[in-house]
């Protein structure tokens, strides 16, 4: 079992930044892939981009060059830096554990992911 928890969500104006984090505990001895989620009003749950268990990175295309996911293995915190913030952005953001055997050609789907934090509000507006 792995417990995730995410913060740092907020209200912030077009073109600004926000850092989101969260905290896993519980199993983390166990290698995972970790993604970054989001989900707009009346809109799907759409994946941002992850982080597999080799720690290689990819993103989805409406934030790649915008967003960068990191991870702090030693203190077991998983980070989504976002910049350039558009109102498309507005959405609540989840991040989510999935088992290393997982391809990463699944990784921006929500299916693999086992665990999932509860979410953080992000709002992008003038």
């Amino acid at each position: 079992q792995v417990q995730l928890v995410e913060s740092g969500g907020g209200s912030v104006q077009p073109g600004g930044s926000l850092t989101l984090s969260c905290a896993a505990s519980g199993s983390t001895n166990n290698k995972y892939h970790m993604g970054w989620f989001r989900q707009a009003p009346g809109k799907e749950r759409e994946g941002v981009g992850y982080i597999d268990s080799r720690g290689d990175t990819k993103y989805a295309d409406p934030v790649k060059g915008r967003f960068t996911i990191s991870q702090d293995n030693a203190k077991n915190i998983l980070y989504l830096q976002m910049n350039d913030l558009e109102p498309e952005d507005t959405a609540t953001y989840y991040c989510a554990a999935a088992p290393s055997y997982y391809s990463d050609a699944y990784l921006l789907f929500p299916t693999p992911y086992a665990y999932w934090g509860q979410g953080t509000r992000v709002t992008v507006s003038s």
